[in-house]
C-alpha cells in the first residue's frame, strides 16, 4: 500500500475514533464500558499486528523504528496494568482523580498521536526524498 493511501487510511481510523468518543458523551456507563472494551481489544490486536510487522521486516525497518516498536509494547502493558488497578478503586475521592488523570491520560495520548502522524508524515516526504536521489543518481549514471 503507498504511503499517501496509508495516511488516508489513518486519517479516516482519527475520524472514526473522534466520532466514537463524540457518541459515548451521550450513552450509559454500561455501553460506554463495551465501548472502551471493544476498543481496548482492538487495540491489543493492532499492537499483536504492528509487533508481527516489525518482526517480519526487521532487515528493512532501521533499528530505531524497532526500537521504538519496543518501547511501545512497554509503554501499552503498563498503561493497561494501571487502568486495571485503578479501576478497582471504588472511594468517590480516587474515583473523581482517576477519572481527571484518565481524561488527562486521553490528551496525552492525543497529542502523542499527532506527534506520530507529523513524523509518519516526514517518514515518507523523506522516503520521497530518498526515492527522487536515487532516481536522479540512476540517471545520472545511465
Amino acid at each position: 500500500m503507498a504511503a499517501s493511501d496509508q495516511l488516508s487510511r489513518l486519517a479516516a481510523r482519527a475520524k472514526e475514533a473522534e466520532d466514537h468518543v463524540a457518541a459515548a458523551k451521550g450513552k450509559a456507563k454500561a455501553d460506554i464500558e463495551q465501548d472502551a472494551s471493544l476498543a481496548r481489544a482492538t487495540a491489543e490486536d493492532q499492537a499483536d499486528q504492528l509487533r508481527e510487522t516489525a518482526d517480519s521486516s526487521r532487515d528493512r525497518v532501521s533499528a530505531w523504528w524497532n526500537d521504538v516498536q519496543r518501547s511501545w509494547n512497554q509503554h501499552i502493558a503498563a498503561v493497561r496494568e494501571n487502568i486495571d488497578r485503578k479501576r478497582a478503586e471504588h472511594d468517590q475521592d480516587r474515583a473523581e482523580k482517576r477519572a481527571e488523570n484518565a481524561e488527562d491520560d486521553a490528551l496525552f495520548a492525543i497529542d502523542y498521536a499527532e506527534a506520530a502522524i507529523t513524523e509518519a508524515e516526514y517518514a515518507v516526504l523523506d522516503a520521497a526524498l530518498a526515492r527522487a536521489d536515487a532516481d536522479e543518481l540512476s540517471g545520472a549514471s545511465a
